[in-house]
């Protein structure tokens, strides 16, 4: 079995996880110098976000050198011995990569533009006059420039320009890049936006309904086929992994990225990006999404990233709530991804100080909110609804400076009560956050059927999402709670508790009580019932 299949992944905002050398800024030396954590925890595979050399418009997501570390992380050394310690430890390591765009500041763009007439000209997307197309952080997709008197194709921010997919000699350099990072060690990659590959060619106006339709610039013909080649070339190396974060919510989209001969997964924003802690809306979701998938698709699990909101405060900053997702995210069916930081429930970060916002998009929302008529008040709130800087505060190891991430002055504000909500005030308490974390990982590593089982079944009643997974060794059977009131559930006899949210040991009747906001886990017997039809 792919070992994928079975793994836990955490997500690691490269600058904020931990600082090594005092500068504000996390880096390998500060991952490095956590991954006993990481291995107690239980995880079985990081995501870094982009560690490459870059202006950082985007924090890294803006290339300038594929084949670099950006200073601020450490150096090409400071990598490998990383990835060998990580390997030592068991633990895989994936690398965000960003195939669709570089950095204005990489050479290939300024060879690019240099003249109409240099042999990279056509290596990114240029015409004499722009169409209706924006950009997904606000504002036109297409930015001037004087010196060749043509526009030039920006997806995201002006300074993250797209690559010209349709020209082969582009497609041939980032094979060369994964390569590279593959012989370097890497255990495969995270595709950034891969879905935005392609442009429709004709270059056609967007329609609008209220908000601008994105029909010509994502999702175009030809995108999947470049999908697979992709994926072909990765898999020449054992044992690697791809995922691919998809910009759509859309099953129907979804599904046509991963599978035989493609990525090994995408993101699931459809159950990923639900806004509310809402039992039905979830529900539907998983259904929709056991439904739509085919048996060689995987869907996976995360409720909080570097791009969104903190799940905790999303789902009203209760423990409780919180300890429930986990559950769902670490028993129901996928692959899950875990973002540094949730494990002892840190919560968003909202500013009052516009000055303080590090995050393009948020201050692209508040000018143009201030554009709008807005006032700064009315702009500043659209600043942070839209910023992504709420889930990316420093890791909060310790009470001490800083929460511990850094001796010198981190990179982006610390909020005013990280002390509350620490590794060191919840590593030696049973009921912490972090300890039911580890006990939910050491859960699933302990049963198979929670890491690769299908659903027996999958049902919601009354705001009680309940479920079987099963193999060909034992049915596992969860039950979650997602209302404020207790539930009850007829269950077959000689059930065993292995964890609760609220208890340690069932009172032995054949209909359990299910306090509010409870997670339950338990075990059956091969071909018992486990639970009582109605």
């Amino acid at each position: 079995m792919k070992w994928w299949k079975q793994s836990t992944f955490y997500e690691i905002y490269m600058p904020s996880f931990k600082d090594g050398n005092g500068d504000g800024i996390g880096d390998f030396v500060g991952i490095t110098s956590k991954l006993d954590y990481l291995k107690e925890l239980g995880i079985d595979g990081l995501w870094l976000t982009p560690f490459y050399p870059s202006p950082k418009v985007d924090n890294g997501y803006d290339i300038s050198d594929y084949y670099g570390i950006d200073p601020d992380y450490g150096t090409m050394a400071d990598f490998e011995t990383f990835i060998q310690e990580a390997h030592q430890r068991g633990i895989k390591v994936i690398a965000d990569l960003v195939l669709n765009h570089t950095s204005s500041e990489h050479l290939w763009f300024q060879e690019s533009k240099s003249s109409k007439e240099h042999p990279k000209r056509d290596w990114y997307i240029w015409r004499d006059e722009p169409n209706n197309w924006e950009s997904f952080f606000g504002g036109p997709a297409w930015e001037y420039d004087a010196r060749t008197n043509q526009y030039y194709y920006h997806a995201f921010a002006k300074e993250q320009v797209d690559l010209n997919w349709a020209n082969p000699e582009v497609k041939h350099a980032m094979f060369d890049v994964m390569k590279f990072w593959l012989e370097k060690g890497v255990d495969g990659f995270r595709l950034d936006v891969i879905n935005f590959l392609k442009v429709n060619d004709s270059f056609q106006d967007n329609p609008y309904d209220e908000e601008q339709i994105h029909l010509y610039d994502k999702d175009q013909e030809g995108v999947l086929t470049v999908i697979e080649e992709i994926a072909e070339f990765v898999h020449q190396y054992p044992d690697k992994f791809l995922v691919g974060e998809v910009g759509s919510e859309d099953l129907n989209i979804l599904k046509q990225y991963s599978g035989l001969n493609k990525l090994d997964v995408v993101f699931n924003f459809n159950i990923g990006s639900i806004g509310e802690f809402d039992a039905d809306k979830l529900f539907l979701q998983l259904v929709e999404t056991e439904q739509t998938y085919d048996s060689s698709q995987i869907p996976t699990l995360f409720f909080s990233s570097h791009d969104m909101s903190r799940y905790i405060s999303r789902f009203g900053a209760d423990e409780d709530r919180a300890k429930l997702i986990a559950s769902l995210m670490l028993t129901a069916k996928g692959v899950p991804f875990i973002y540094f930081g949730d494990e002892i429930g840190m919560r968003d970060w909202i500013t009052d100080d516009l000055s303080k916002m590090k995050d393009v998009q948020g201050i692209m929302g508040y000018t143009l909110a201030l554009q709008a008529g807005k006032s700064h008040e009315e702009a500043l709130v659209v600043a942070n609804e839209k910023s992504r800087d709420k889930s990316r505060t420093p890791m909060q190891w310790n009470s001490h400076s800083n929460a511990g991430f850094s001796e010198g002055l981190p990179w982006i504000a610390v909020p005013k009560d990280a002390d509350k909500v620490t590794v060191e005030n919840q590593i030696s308490d049973p009921e912490s956050m972090l300890s039911f974390y580890k006990k939910l990982l050491k859960l699933r590593k302990e049963h198979s059927s929670l890491q690769c089982g299908d659903y027996k079944f999958l049902r919601n009643e009354d705001g009680m999402i309940y479920f079987v997974r099963t193999d060909s060794f034992e049915n596992i059977l969860v039950v979650l709670n997602f209302t404020d009131q207790p539930k009850t559930l007829e269950v077959a006899a000689d059930m065993k508790l292995l964890l609760s949210t609220k208890r340690t040991t069932l009172d032995g009747e054949n209909v359990i009580r299910i306090l509010a906001n409870e997670a339950m886990i338990l075990k059956g017997e091969i071909g018992n019932g486990l639970v009582k039809e109605r």
